[in-house]
């Protein structure tokens, strides 16, 4: 049996942010704050991560169109919290210029970046112009103790228009090389949609993840779902050694392969979790060192494409651009990004 182990640290979305006007300045600023100080942080460390919440909401609100911002806590071997902000703006021709302060320009998120950078532990920024701009940064509780980021995998969601809780859920595990994850989108919308999805995850992480594959994973979920409004599951196994992505679904959550410019979708078969699936099969898919693995519900249309210049960077900001250019407002949304996995002999 190989080593087991898990994400460098659990992500929990915490809140989507509308940014619309400049008083939503303040409105991001108190949520972050409050979301630090739910999370322990030192006072004058959650100030500062209101600060740069200041900052990024303001410029949004000056400069972009559809501005969001994503408050995310991640927990591991510390704690921090970790902002996503996308917008379909007029993007940025020049990041380095835009990176020194006082420089002032049409370009979202063109005045404070300078701050923003002091003030975060880790800034990951792509724009592309007339597209939009991504901007993922975490702020650490201790900055002496960073929290390790999974490079390889990150699950986002977000819920329809209107509600507070997201009725899709993501969970991600790695054990030695291999990825296994999990997306499920609970039925409908609201509370009873997200307690389906929930309970889904925690059944993932009950499960000993270095003895179950996909498909009895999905069994796993479709016994649990029972009693609550079902839902559609879906777990993708990637492993590397082996060169395949092993896959099983019940019901409308998609997967494909992206390599080399070519996007493979993969098979989920028809049903609904918790309450009618007879057929949970598995099915394996190439795997290439270059490969990228998507799973999302259909918050997300099918008809997306990955930016080649994004393929090699966070996860985080390729999910968070899906969400952008492809996420419909009127459903729950959750996607998945990853690649393959390597585990450095030794470790």
């Amino acid at each position: 049996m190989g080593p087991i182990g898990v994400a460098a640290s659990v992500a929990e979305d915490v809140e989507w942010l509308r940014i619309e006007d400049l008083s939503a300045a303040g409105t991001a600023r108190r949520a972050a704050t409050r979301l630090a100080e739910q999370l322990a942080f030192p006072p004058a460390r959650a100030a500062e991560v209101g600060l740069a919440l200041t900052e990024i909401a303001t410029n949004l609100a000056r400069h972009a169109q559809a501005g969001s911002v994503l408050l995310r806590s991640l927990r591991g071997v510390g704690t921090a919290v970790e902002v996503v902000a996308v917008d379909a703006g007029p993007g940025m021709d020049d990041l380095a210029r835009s990176r020194r302060d006082g420089h002032s320009s049409a370009g979202t998120l063109g005045i404070g970046l300078g701050a923003i950078h002091r003030l975060a532990d880790d800034v990951d920024i792509a724009s592309t112009p007339g597209v939009g701009t991504v901007l993922v940064a975490r702020f650490d509780a201790d900055r002496r103790a960073p929290v390790p980021a999974d490079s390889t995998a990150a699950g986002l969601t977000r819920p329809i228009t209107g509600e507070t809780v997201c009725g899709d859920a993501c969970w991600i595990r790695h054990i030695g090389d291999r990825t296994l994850m999990l997306l499920c989108d609970g039925l409908g919308h609201g509370p009873q949609a997200a307690a389906a999805a929930q309970r889904a995850t925690a059944t993932a992480r009950a499960a000993r993840a270095d003895r179950v594959g996909p498909e009895e994973l999905v069994s796993s979920v479709h016994a649990a779902l029972s009693g609550t409004r079902g839902g559609a599951v879906a777990v993708a196994e990637l492993d590397p050694a082996a060169g395949v992505v092993r896959f099983c679904g019940v019901g409308n959550v998609a997967g494909a392969v992206v390599t080399d410019g070519r996007k493979r979708g993969m098979t989920s078969a028809p049903g609904v979790a918790g309450m009618r699936a007879r057929h949970v099969r598995r099915f394996e898919y190439p795997l290439e060192p270059t490969s990228v693995v998507v799973m999302h519900s259909d918050g997300l249309t099918g008809r997306w494409t990955l930016d080649p210049e994004l393929l090699p960077r966070s996860p985080t900001m390729v999910a968070a651009a899906l969400l952008r250019d492809a996420g419909i407002r009127h459903d729950d949304a959750g996607v998945i990004v990853a690649r393959p996995h390597r585990v450095a002999e030794g470790s």
